[in-house]
């Protein structure tokens, strides 16, 4: 299993730092486990590979690419920092 863990700071709360870890098997398209928690609390979560699909077609995107912009946005850390923003409600 792989797992990432990046240091978050939301837009919707910029002074606060969240911590996000994201774990996979054989890739992120086959379906994933997220972790986000602020440092006192945790919440857990599981995105089916279904779910990608959907999610992508929801889009109109290309699964591939969809996939490619999930990985971009959860599990690239400080180099798309500044394209990707978190809100968190």
């Amino acid at each position: 299993m792989e797992k990432t863990l990046n240091r978050i700071h939301p837009v919707s709360d910029p002074e606060e730092t969240y911590f996000l870890q994201v774990s996979w098997e054989k890739d992120l398209g086959a379906g994933f486990g997220i972790t986000l928690s602020d440092g006192q609390c945790a919440w857990t979560g599981k995105v089916s590979e279904a779910e990608i699909s959907r999610e992508a077609a929801d889009m109109e995107m290309n699964r591939e690419k969809y996939v490619e912009e999930l990985k971009k946005a959860l599990i690239a850390g400080e180099e798309s920092a500044d394209k990707y923003n978190f809100a968190i409600s």
